[in-house]
């Protein structure tokens, strides 16, 4: 599959789940499931149960057991479904066709994306990628931190540098441990 066909059946499916929950169809609801669950595996890989119970991916928060549905709870049901399906399905077109990621069942080539949370940038009046940007910024707070641990790691390194063969090296032991 290539990145244009896997971005056109994504949106597809997308807009396929925004018709389901203006119109819920247990029916229509099962093959759109089918359909989403065929492409992300095959642009993904294929999830277990402990991915889909950690996604949440068709569990309702209330849920009726022990006689059938009512049209309104089947209503319901369809939608909170379709809602946290179409979630995934617009997580896996930001990364294909914003990030460049890439995906398992690709063919024509790996995308430009190194990453989440990071995109390919065109340097000024070339069009050509020749970098990284974020996309989302770090808070001020968070970058503060990080610069300040990086420069710690380097000193660190620096210092156990000269302290000869690792074997000397001894992480230190708190009091209450040492005897």
């Amino acid at each position: 599959m290539t990145r244009d066909e896997l971005i056109l059946r994504t949106r597809q499916l997308i807009a396929e789940g925004e018709r389901l929950d203006a119109d819920p169809s247990m029916t229509a609801l099962t093959t759109w499931l089918q359909l989403s669950d065929d492409l992300l595996s095959h642009a993904w890989g294929t999830m277990d149960r402990y991915h889909l119970a950690w996604l949440m991916v068709g569990k309702p928060k209330g849920i009726v057991r022990g006689r059938p549905m009512t049209p309104d709870e089947e209503a319901g049901y369809v939608r909170e479904v379709v809602s946290q399906k179409t979630a995934a399905l617009r997580m896996s077109l930001d990364a294909v066709e914003r990030q460049g990621m890439p995906f398992v069942g690709e063919t024509g080539g790996v995308g430009p994306g190194r990453g989440t949370g990071e995109v390919v940038s065109e340097a000024p009046g070339t069009g050509d990628p020749t970098g990284l940007r974020r996309s989302i910024p770090l808070d001020p707070e968070m970058q503060r931190r990080l610069d300040e641990a990086r420069h710690a790691a380097s000193e660190h390194t620096t210092h156990d540098a000269g302290a000869g063969p690792a074997a000397t090296r001894r992480a230190p032991r708190p009091e209450r441990l040492q005897r």
